[in-house]
């Protein structure tokens, strides 16, 4: 979390007090309107929030200061102090911190005249720290308030200041896409089911999406009964592309049943996993494929209402997801009464505030809800008491955006696809030290070995590769010896991995693992909710282990409780953030015991680690 400060006054203009009152007349009348109306005045107020906006916001959405002050304070994307009229958030997840990004900070305050969290003088420019941007594939990545500048140089950043120096700032709602065409990678051996109009059609086209079949899905599902779509659904095999992997026609079955209404489904486009990328290309590129599964969801439990929760950094997303909503519902495709069915079904787009743990559903749901992050403790699942303590059915972008062409071919023709394991197409994205970071959808059972050789180009030319962790930051570290591993659910899981999110991280020989864990348990430790206690204070006290191991000032005790700790989290914590580390911390014990006990006698054998730990 960030550094709590307390509210700077400042006063606002007549046209403010006035443009605010309007926004939060406006929002108090939409379920979940607290978070988007935040970020509406906080943009009114120039990149902050100031006390006397925050005074008007709690009279105007009728929540008490404290409460306000509350949640706001949860979120990373909101500041109550002055800042620049641009935020530069430099990443530094994992992807970014092992392809030096650290380096260029130091650009970056040189350049400056600032340190992180300070904004130059002519109040141009504040500079701050941001976990992963979801820009992965053109790490070292920055945002400059919408727009992700990526493959980061000393010389870029530069370039880049001076144009916004000389008033030359991008429009991202002008932006083609934010990284890299498909056109860019291998092409797919395989029929694409995700991807298949990603930069074949304008993303901002409805006539061209219908041209390409969009919607025909939904117009299949809405002659059959709601049991008829789950059962195509749950026939396909098709499991839940978030990372857990759970089996979504058995997942909307539990809920289709109930008697309690209304019903919602809640889409899960909070992408912060470090090294995930993968929802981003489907949301800028192709919206209406997400916004017709969404509905074919809704129409199959009995729901008539959803929302897409953002994460707050995916600005491009979020606009072409709202202009599709618009299209869709003036041609009869979204809204009332959809294609005469009698069916209707709205959706809302959620603007995030900045925070990983909001990608676990219940915690997603809490932010919905106009409350801070913290997940619920559970049973009852959300299937039987989600948003609004109603039954709510939480999907992945991917999983949903797989639906319509399940439901318009049939779930035999899904089912041939994949694996007995895990079945259907997969977008795999591999980043790290490989020299073409990307994505690629494919059909489900290569190699770790194919999918960096054939699809990322290789480990970096001259280097070897020393270690890969698959499926995102909370899995275990493979060795060279684990690259022939199949990927799917079950062949990563035994070799203490897993497929998440469908993320490889490569690491070369230039790595220090420890190095690498420090940045990772940094990473859980920024991100805890706080809400319970082994998470909140675990996740500190393991960093500061691992902080005193990189040191070179570590001891065996400090590993063996690390080891102990992460363990005895696994077992007490409320969700899945703090049963994380355990995976790598025991993996990379166990495979880099060399390289942990050359730390120990006091040499980082790379010499990345120094004598005094620092981030």
């Amino acid at each position: 979390m960030l550094e709590i400060k307390r509210p700077v006054s400042a006063p606002l203009s007549p046209e403010q007090v006035s443009a605010i009152q309007e926004t939060c007349q406006r929002m108090r009348d939409i379920k979940g309107g607290l978070l988007p109306a935040l970020h509406q005045v906080q943009n009114l107020c120039g990149n902050w929030l100031p006390l006397e906006a925050l005074q008007l916001v709690s009279q105007g959405m009728d929540v008490s200061y404290p409460y306000l002050y509350g949640v706001l304070s949860f979120y990373t994307m909101f500041a109550t102090w002055p800042r620049g009229k641009y935020i530069i958030r430099v990443c530094e997840s994992p992807q970014c911190h092992i392809l030096g990004v650290d380096n260029l900070v130091e650009v970056l305050k040189a350049e400056l005249g600032i340190e992180v969290g300070e904004t130059t003088t002519d109040g141009l420019f504040t500079l701050e720290h941001t976990a992963c941007l979801g820009c992965c594939e053109v790490a070292p990545v920055m945002q400059i308030n919408e727009v992700v500048h990526g493959r980061l140089t000393a010389e870029r950043i530069k370039s880049i200041l001076a144009d916004y120096r000389a008033g030359k700032a991008p429009d991202y709602r002008e932006i083609r896409r934010t990284t890299n065409a498909l056109s860019d990678y291998p092409p797919s051996p395989d029929e694409l089911v995700l991807l298949a109009n990603v930069d074949q059609i304008d993303p901002m086209s409805l006539d061209e999406c219908l041209s390409r079949g969009g919607y025909e899905g939904l117009k299949k599902a809405l002659g059959m009964t709601q049991e008829e779509v789950i059962n195509v659904v749950k026939d396909s095999g098709l499991r839940g592309r978030g990372g857990a992997g759970f089996p979504t026609g058995l997942k909307w079955s539990f809920t289709q049943p109930s008697p309690v209404f209304p019903k919602y489904i809640v889409c899960n486009a909070d992408e912060g996993e470090p090294g995930t990328i993968k929802d981003r290309y489907i949301m800028e590129g192709d919206p209406h494929k997400l916004l017709e599964g969404m509905a074919i969801a809704g129409y199959a439990v009995g729901a008539n209402f959803g929302y897409i929760y953002c994460r707050g950094e995916y600005y491009l997303s979020m606009y072409r997801l709202n202009t599709a909503i618009k299209a869709a519902e003036a041609k009869g495709l979204l809204g009332d009464n959809i294609m005469k069915s009698g069916f209707s079904f709205h959706i809302q787009v959620q603007t995030g505030g900045g925070s990983y743990v909001c990608g676990e559903e219940t915690a997603l749901i809490e932010s919905i809800q106009g409350q801070r992050g913290n997940p619920r403790v559970k049973p009852p699942f959300p299937g039987q008491v989600g948003v609004w303590y109603k039954p709510t059915i939480v999907n992945n972008v991917e999983s949903l955006s797989n639906v319509p062409s399940i439901v318009l071919k049939g779930s035999e023709w899904y089912k041939a696809k994949g694996t007995e394991d895990t079945k259907g197409t997969k977008i795999l994205q591999v980043v790290g030290h490989v020299n073409k970071p990307g994505i690629v959808e494919a059909n489900l059972g290569m190699t770790l070995q194919e999918l960096i050789d054939k699809y990322g180009g290789g480990v970096r030319s001259g280097h070897k590769i020393k270690s890969v962790q698959p499926g995102g930051a909370s899995v275990g570290f493979f060795l060279p010896e684990h690259l022939n591993t199949v990927i799917e659910h079950g062949a990563l899981a035994k070799e203490q991995g897993g497929l998440g999110s469908g993320t490889m991280m490569v690491m070369d020989d230039t790595t220090c693992i420890i190095d690498v864990v420090k940045c990772l348990l940094y990473f859980f430790q920024h991100e805890s909710c706080g809400f319970c206690l082994p998470c909140r204070r675990g996740t500190r006290v393991l960093y500061e282990l691992i902080s005193k191991v990189a040191a070179l000032k570590g001891t065996q005790a400090d590993l063996d409780r690390m080891y102990s700790l992460s363990k005895a989290m696994v077992e007490s914590a409320n969700c899945a953030l703090g049963w994380s580390p355990h995976s790598f911390i025991k993996t990379t014990m166990e495979r880099f015991k060399d390289e942990y006990d050359a730390h120990l006698a006091g040499e980082c054998p790379l010499g990345v680690c120094k004598a005094e730990a620092h981030h």
